[in-house]
């Protein structure tokens, strides 16, 4: 596959399509201590994870809480070990 150079019109549609920046929140996250920016982002894992759990409980109903675990694990997990 090559790559595709983008011109500036493209770059120009791309940029459109994003919601305008909220410098004020920015200067706020920027001035926080680091715990407290990984505060929103430790939520909002917490919340993908547990509709992942939701999905698989619904997919899977025969299985106990900690075989769905192990399958959201698995499945967020990046790195695929070999089966047995």
């Amino acid at each position: 596959m090559e790559k595709q150079i983008l011109t500036s019109e493209d770059i120009s549609k791309i940029v459109n399509g994003f919601s305008p920046i909220d410098w004020v929140q920015l200067t706020l996250l920027a001035n926080m201590p680091i715990e407290n920016r990984l505060i929103p982002i430790l939520n909002a894992q917490e919340f993908a994870m547990a509709a992942l759990r939701g999905t698989f409980r619904n997919k899977f109903p025969d299985l106990s809480m900690s075989e769905i675990n192990m399958k959201v694990l698995a499945y967020l997990t990046p790195v695929r070990m070999e089966k047995k």
